[in-house]
């Protein structure tokens, strides 16, 4: 199985790009989008009904901003959005999906540069997360978490760590969370299978920085301890184009079994 996930940029821009051949070439059997920026009625006509997939959106409450949306080939054995807090909630940032073996958190996360406020908001959101998958984990079994984080965890995640270091996206303490999110127990996949250097998700567009490769890596699939072995490969798709960010993606096999709900 593979899994794919991409901060789109809006999906209607990224559809004007190709995204829907490039969907139909690639077949995932599940992607996780963000930064849908739509609502479901808004969709373009080749967007509405994608033979051989399920589509779930959860749109913002307000128009053409954020939002996410899972695709798959076989139905969910059920779909949730949200953490149960409204603040966070009406943003339309996560959906999770339940599948057999395991259950997929398709999350896009706050960006904190805005302004103090927002950086507060991203580190209240990131908290509460971790404490419902925590909780998800030990009553439901396997997860993956996919997604935007809006944050380099690493200097080796980052192609300018010292002129960042003041900037949201890679502050000391949304860096340390994420430090202590894996020390929770799970496992960022990418570096499970790769340890260089120079491996970004995103590119600032307005400074042409893709084509100079000065980017961030920002974009993530971990998963918890016990799933890592059914984790075949960890990988990054920057050739791919349509949107700021590029997808990541893993290869999964199903020998899992979910645990018994008590």
């Amino acid at each position: 199985m593979h899994i794919l996930s991409w901060n789109i940029n809006g999906v209607r821009a990224a559809e004007k790009k190709g995204f829907h051949t490039w969907l139909l070439k690639a077949s995932p059997d599940i992607l996780c989008l963000q930064e849908t920026k739509t609502d479901p009625d808004q969709l373009p006509t080749s967007l509405r009904d994608l033979p051989g997939y399920h589509c779930t959106w959860n749109p913002a409450e307000r128009k053409g901003y954020s939002g996410t949306a899972t695709l798959s080939k076989q139905k969910p054995l059920a779909v949730h959005t949200g953490l149960g807090i409204k603040a966070f909630d009406k943003e339309g940032r996560i959906l999770i999906t339940e599948h057999p073996g395991f259950t997929l958190f398709n999350i896009y996360f706050p960006n904190g540069k805005k302004n103090k406020e927002r950086l507060d908001y991203k580190m209240r959101f990131y908290d509460a997360f971790l404490d419902y998958i925590d909780h998800w984990r030990d009553t439901h079994g396997h997860v993956i978490i996919g997604g935007d984080f809006n944050t380099a965890h690493q200097e080796i995640d980052i192609a300018r760590p010292g002129p960042n270091s003041k900037i949201s996206g890679f502050l000391p303490q949304e860096r340390a969370w994420i430090t202590t999110f894996i020390d929770h127990g799970y496992i960022d996949t990418f570096r499970a299978f790769n340890t260089k250097p120079d491996n970004y998700t995103f590119w600032d567009q307005r400074t042409k920085a893709r084509e100079r490769n000065i980017g961030w890596r920002i974009d993530y699939f971990f998963t918890d301890h016990g799933l890592l072995p059914h984790i075949k490969n960890a990988y990054i798709m920057p050739e791919i184009t349509g949107s700021d960010h590029c997808p990541i993606g893993i290869e999964l096999t199903l020998e899992t079994r979910r645990k018994t709900r008590p």
